[in-house]
């Protein structure tokens, strides 16, 4: 009898224990990212890992391909579908390749959202901004403006990949806004497909090209980086200026050194928390995601999502060598 009942205890031990292995990860959210390697993404990613500590039983399966294509994130997607995983929320490298992968998730039941760079409205159930597209446009032609002396000169944009969602978004939006900046002219675009190395060579072939170009905008934190760091190279310091969109850890150098004066971004740590808060309320059953729900996403309050399927977070914030050292040490 002692022995059946030490085994009988035993096997309610261990019920228990793979009960409460189960219940650490009951929801799996996978966090696809445009590249893995990218700061961006990285701070994404510790705030997607904050709420799920904060959510309790949630598992943040923070994945990616190595480069900045559609065809590794189909790869990503069909991966985490064959996991069985409960949600999939995606940073689009092309807005329509990825559709079919996704309607194929949701045919399983696996709520899918985008995030920072969004799919087709076929392939989601709702996008979530990191900030208003018309904002981000008329930052960057603020802060390219402010490099200027005057307000006026030629300027030019360095961008990511040439399908990249948010990034085309941004850049027509500076486009349409032009006519209210009238001292600006913009040159030309090149396309550095979001690596450091082709970023760095497109911002230096863009320089020759085009001597008269006083300062380069990237509407991405790994195009910024690059174009500083040939401002700096070519001892172009002073005569040539980087702004756009950056990381305050990756930037608060070229504010030092005086390749940009100044720079934006929103908070990559809550916009991973916001999208993973989003995608868990999706899955309980909390809100359907549908044009005029509002969602609690924890400390960040509620995202309303707008008639287009769309919600954003915060508008942008502008760092300078006014607040750089108190930033640079969050991400």
């Amino acid at each position: 009898m002692k022995l059946a009942k030490k085994l009988a205890i035993g096997v309610a031990f261990a019920v228990a224990m793979m009960a409460g292995t189960a219940s650490a990860a009951d929801i799996k959210i996978g966090l696809v990212v445009k590249s893995l390697g990218n700061g961006f993404f990285d701070a994404a990613n510790k705030g997607a890992q904050e709420a799920a500590k904060e959510l309790g039983g949630v598992e943040v399966i923070y994945t990616g391909p190595t480069s900045t294509t559609a065809e590794g994130q189909i790869e990503v997607i069909n991966s985490l579908i064959a996991q069985g995983v409960n949600a999939i929320a995606v940073s689009a490298n092309d807005p329509d390749a990825l559709v079919p992968a996704l309607k194929k998730a949701a045919q399983r039941g696996i709520k899918v959202i985008s995030w920072d760079s969004g799919v087709a409205p076929e392939g989601r159930i709702l996008q979530l901004n990191p900030s208003s597209n018309e904002l981000i446009g008329k930052m960057c032609l603020t802060l390219a403006k402010d490099h200027l002396d005057g307000g006026k000169g030629d300027f030019a944009i360095l961008s990511a990949t040439t399908t990249s969602t948010n990034q085309n978004i941004w850049i027509d939006q500076m486009k349409k806004q032009l006519k209210d900046f009238p001292g600006l002219n913009l040159v030309t675009t090149v396309y550095g497909d979001d690596l450091s190395d082709k970023s760095y060579r497109e911002a230096e072939g863009l320089l020759k090209s085009n001597p008269n170009v006083k300062v380069i905008v990237a509407p991405t934190t790994v195009g910024v980086l690059a174009a500083s760091k040939v401002v700096e190279d070519k001892g172009l310091v002073g005569k040539v200026y980087v702004t756009g969109l950056g990381l305050p850890s990756e930037m608060a150098g070229a504010i030092k050194s005086g390749a940009t004066k100044e720079f934006a971004i929103w908070n990559p740590i809550d916009l991973g928390y916001s999208a993973t808060q989003i995608a868990y309320r999706l899955v309980k059953g909390e809100t359907d995601g549908k044009p005029g729900s509002e969602i609690e996403v924890g400390r960040m309050g509620k995202i309303k999502v707008g008639d287009n399927g769309e919600a954003a977070m915060a508008d942008p914030f502008v760092y300078n060598a006014s607040n750089i050292d108190q930033f640079s040490k969050v991400f």
